[in-house]
């Protein structure tokens, strides 16, 4: 490829290949690819050759990857060729710790907002996932400082590889980080993670997460919410009381939207019990908020009758307009 083409007519040439990267007009023109020096183009081949599964270019990849760690930032804006590659790598099943290492360590500085952003967090994140899926025998180590990453997005990254890997021993790495506090995504993963990895003796943790206080009179809305979610996604019997416990002590309109959510999301006959009383019984704006978190059930043809049924017992024009706009 001459050095000379523009960056135009590189990313033309993948759009001639997509339908059938394999081919052999496939292979060279993406081993063409990520010999140039388009990142952006770069980063699309990257893409192709890991959804296509194409083995055969990992020697290019591995190339790519070291080229642009080392020409500096400039050849590289955002990271995103280099994220790509460890991407590609990952899905191909490529054992390369030196790489992986390089990557998951990385910092790349960028000029934004009148400062300094570092833009290789996606790029820590994959190299992670890449890492334990390898084996990599310190690999929690590494886990451990990137959940103390100063970027959010590579904190939950390492949450979800600390799950994906599976092991005990990242168990306090997640309740440390819970315990000293951080942006609700993160919490939300860790807690995730941690009802994943050890499911009962997480509940208590999870719980006080609940019931947190931001200050000596407002509760923390955005830690409870966080909460409510993560149990509801673990649909664990336990849960169901937990969650009806705190409901009923909450005043918060949006909170206890968000509970009466979580209950639904349990897929747990207590917890669809629960609502539908709610519907029958509760306060008609309780029961509209109940209605809704049932409509994750809509498909469910015996369940949703079920629904029906209550809102009709209850004969309320409100809730019927509402199991209407459901439909």
């Amino acid at each position: 490829m001459a050095k000379s083409r523009k960056l135009e007519d590189t990313i033309a040439l993948l759009a001639e290949i997509r339908a059938d990267p394999s081919s052999d007009v496939g292979i060279t023109t993406l081993s063409q690819v990520l010999n140039s020096k388009y990142s952006v183009a770069v980063s699309q081949a990257a893409k192709l050759i890991g959804e296509s599964e194409l083995h055969s270019l990992i020697p290019e990849l591995v190339a790519a990857f070291d080229r642009f760690m080392t020409s500096g930032s400039d050849s590289d804006p955002g990271c995103l060729a280099k994220m790509r590659i460890a991407e590609a790598l990952y899905r191909l099943d490529h054992s390369n710790e030196t790489l992986f290492l390089q990557g998951i360590r990385h910092r790349q500085m960028e000029a934004a907002r009148g400062g300094k952003e570092d833009t290789a967090a996606a790029l820590r994140g994959a190299c992670a996932l890449a890492l334990v899926r390898m084996n990599y025998f310190h690999v929690l180590s590494e886990l451990a400082d990137l959940l103390a990453d100063p970027a959010s997005e590579a904190r939950i990254a390492a949450a979800r590889a600390i799950a994906y890997n599976g092991s005990d021993q990242g168990i306090p790495l997640l309740r440390m980080r819970v315990l000293v506090g951080d942006q609700p995504s993160v919490i939300s993963e860790c807690l995730m993670a941690l009802l994943q990895l050890d499911p009962k003796r997480s509940l208590p943790l999870v719980s006080r997460c609940l019931y947190a206080r931001k200050d000596a009179i407002a509760e923390d809305a955005e830690l409870a919410e966080v909460a409510a979610l993560a149990l509801g996604e673990t649909r664990l019997p336990e849960a169901v009381e937990i969650l009806q416990t705190w409901w009923k002590q909450i005043r918060s309109p949006e909170l206890q939207q968000t509970g009466l959510m979580a209950i639904a999301m349990l897929r747990h006959d207590d917890a669809i019990e629960f609502l539908l009383s709610l519907i029958a019984e509760g306060r008609i704006q309780t029961a509209k908020i109940a209605l809704s978190a049932l409509s994750i059930y809509r498909a469910d043809v015996g369940l949703w009758q079920r629904v029906s049924e209550a809102v009709d017992l209850r004969d309320e024009a409100a809730l019927r307009q509402l199991l209407r706009s459901l439909d």
